[in-house]
């Protein structure tokens, strides 16, 4: 099977759009590493529009290297959530790294939960009404979905824009609002600083708003983590 993985691997590096994500593992028998420790599986998807792959690779390690060695020769756009082991691979490289609106989200609906229950007539929670700003920019990307790119591109600058803006100003006003120890404060400020990656999909109508697309490729490895519970060896 190598030969027809390496294929796979030239064609998904001939795109010049490919997102990443990794999850943990629990691999008993790995040399060097204790048996509760947490190891990874990593996946990239992507490559030319009309001919996608997914590829995944075990590794015990999140280091920076590993995605310095999965992405060498990659010219172009990766998507990925906020994981700071991206930054050196697309410093290094031609590549411009954009941000996931679905990570961001997900941090004001943990807040969200986190809140106590409301009763009825009291004030909606700061968590919630980010969420219902987020919501907007999804609306719109459903409205777009099947617009060609380059129309994509000029419906986001046109719509989407004037939300972000919006969002943004709300956020800046609202981060010294919340207690800082607070799950609505840690969302805020994950959003504020990761705000100018969260943004780069406005510039182009092939890329997407979040990385779902990945997450989704690498469920099954989350789920097996509740299920079948762990691999006995990396084999």
């Amino acid at each position: 099977f190598k030969p027809l993985i390496n294929l796979l691997r030239e064609q998904q590096l001939d795109g010049d759009y490919l997102q990443a994500d990794e999850t943990r593992l629990q691999v008993l028998k790995e040399t060097g590493k204790a048996a509760q420790s947490d190891k990874w599986m990593w996946v990239i998807r992507g490559g030319p529009p009309d001919q996608p792959v997914v590829l995944y690779h075990y590794d015990p390690s999140r280091s920076e290297e590993v995605p310095l060695r999965l992405l060498d020769g990659f010219e172009g756009v990766l998507q990925t959530d906020g994981y700071a082991g991206y930054n050196r691979v697309c410093r290094e490289n031609t590549i411009t790294r954009i941000g996931c609106w679905d990570h961001a989200r997900r941090k004001f609906v943990e807040a969200s939960k986190a809140t106590p229950t409301k009763k009825k007539g009291t004030k909606v929670s700061k968590a919630d009404v980010a969420i219902g700003k987020i919501r907007k920019l999804y609306a719109i990307e459903k409205r777009i979905e099947t617009l060609p790119a380059e129309e994509k591109t000029r419906q986001r600058q046109q719509l989407a824009q004037p939300v972000l803006d919006d969002l943004k100003a709300w956020l800046e006003k609202n981060s010294t609002r919340v207690p800082r120890d607070s799950l609505t404060y840690k969302a805020i400020q994950y959003t504020l600083n990761q705000w100018d990656l969260l943004t780069g999909y406005c510039q182009d109508g092939k890329l997407h708003i979040s990385n779902v697309l990945a997450e989704n490729a690498i469920r099954p490895f989350a789920v097996g983590r509740k299920n079948w519970l762990f691999a006995d060896t990396p084999r």
